[in-house]
Order: C-alpha cells, then structure tokens, then sequence
C-alpha cells in the first residue's frame, strides 16, 4: 500500500511537470510576441492544479484510513464542503480575485503598472494565488491577487500605450524666456523617440508639435514646462533623461541661466543708528 500511493504521488508530480513543459511549448508554437499571454498563463497554472489535486485525492483514497476523505474530495461534495467552508478564507479569496483579474483584465501580462506610489514594474506573471511584477531593477514583486485586486493602478499600457512626459526646467528672472522655450521645444521635436501626436485639424489650425508653456513664477526661477510624447513607457523614460540633458547643454551655450535658489535679506535700522 504506501509503495503503491508513492507512484501515485511520482505519476502526479511527473505528470503536472510534463504537462506544463507541453503546454509551454504550444504557447511558444502557437502564441505571436504581441498577443496577450494572460489567459494562457492561467489556463497553465489552473491545469497544474487541478493534476495535483486529483492525483493526491487517488494517493489519500489508498489510505484506508482516509478512504473517506477522498471519496468526498473526488465525488464533488467534499469540494462544494471545502470551497464553503473557506470561502472567507485568504486562499480562496486570492482564486477568485485571480479570474476576476483574468476576466476584467485591469492588466496582462508585459503591462507595465505602478502601485503604492512606490511599487513600478511589469506583470510578468498571474497565477492562482498572486501576480509577479518585476521591477526595474530585476527584483521581482510578488503580490496576492486578493490584495492587487483591491489596489488603485496606474497602467501605462491600458487602452493606449502613449505616454507624455514633463520636462520642467526652471531660468533666471533675467533670462530669455522665448528663448529658453525655443530651445526646449527643439530639442524634444529633433529627439528620435519623440511622437506627433496632432490630429489633421491641429495641423491646420498649426497647432506646434511640441507644447511649451511658462508654468509658474517661483521665488528664484521661471518654471518652463515641455510636454514630451513617446510610444511607450520605456521610451518615454529615455527621452525624459536625453532632452533634460540637451537643454541644460543648449542652456550653457545660449546663455540661458538655471538658477539656484537665491534669497535677498534686508536689515533694518535701528532706533539708535537712526
């Protein structure tokens, strides 16, 4: 008898594995680069599952003395039993979150999100009970589905993957601001990644491809704002580093000065200097 349930649970582990080595090989087959990997990825995870539970229920109903317990689990009662009685439970709770994830799809899979103002990455997995992102510096970010199901998301990749970045920069009180604002709107227009995103009656109305505007007036600096357009996150980010490196050379060069903060303090006299 326990020769007899240890193959059963060597079949069940062999098994599990050699299916999802299989099914690996069909996405990679059947599956474009562009195409959404989240249903696949589930349907994966789900069928891994379902091998382990039925085969350890067959290991388990060797047992006489849990015969019983298995007969339940593989019958379906003993599931129905079991999902009811942990419904309120973190395990299930995170399935459940996990197909409504699937189904919804607030992300896939290569979405690149951002959470907690301080968690930024891309979803490189969704399984039953979390979701991976791995963040920028190669770390990954493990998250129950339960606990991201109920988080505010920022996705760069939602609908449309565009992504428009500020380059703020701030000039002197006594610099040119036509200047300063020629030069930003040139140097974000001649970068590669840089997108026109007019339509054809902004063209008409010649509307600038680059919106440069003064933002706001602080205590020692002219804040000067250009909005930068690129296909994606990623190449947003490069642009954002490039042009804000750019302007400050094309600043040196003009004469546009980028101060740094100045404070003018004046005494009063006294009763006896007066």
């Amino acid at each position: 008898m326990p020769i007899t349930v240890v193959i059963i649970i060597i079949v069940t582990i062999v098994l599990a594995r050699v299916s999802k080595s299989l099914f690996k090989k069909f996405i990679a087959k059947k599956v474009t680069q562009d195409e959404d990997l989240t249903n696949y990825k589930f349907i994966e995870h789900s069928l891994s599952t379902i091998i382990y539970i039925v085969g350890f229920s067959f290991a388990i109903w060797r047992i006489p003395a849990l015969e019983h317990i298995a007969q339940s689990l593989v019958a379906g009662a003993g599931i129905l039993a079991i999902a009811v009685g942990f419904a309120s439970q973190q395990a299930l709770a995170n399935i459940i979150s996990g197909l409504f994830i699937v189904i919804y799809k607030p992300y896939v899979i290569n979405d690149r999100i951002t959470l907690r103002t301080d968690l930024r990455g891309i979803v490189e997995d969704i399984s039953l009970r979390h979701t991976v992102i791995r963040n920028f510096e190669n770390q990954r970010i493990i998250i129950p589905n339960s606990v991201i199901s109920e988080e505010v998301l920022i996705n760069s990749n939602f609908s449309d993957s565009r992504i428009c970045r500020f380059i703020d920069v701030g000039i002197s009180y006594g610099s040119d601001i036509d200047l300063a604002k020629k030069i930003i709107a040139e140097e974000i227009e001649n970068h590669p990644l840089n997108i026109d995103i007019r339509k054809p009656e902004d063209l008409e109305n010649n509307v600038p491809r680059v919106l440069v505007k003064v933002l706001s007036l602080l205590d020692s600096s002219v804040t000067v704002r250009g909005w930068a357009w690129a296909d994606n996150a990623q190449d947003a980010f490069i642009l954002q580093c490039d042009v804000t490196e750019s302007i400050k050379k094309r600043f040196d060069k003009e004469g546009v000065v980028i101060p740094f903060p100045q404070r003018t303090i004046s005494y009063l006299k006294s009763e006896e200097e007066i």
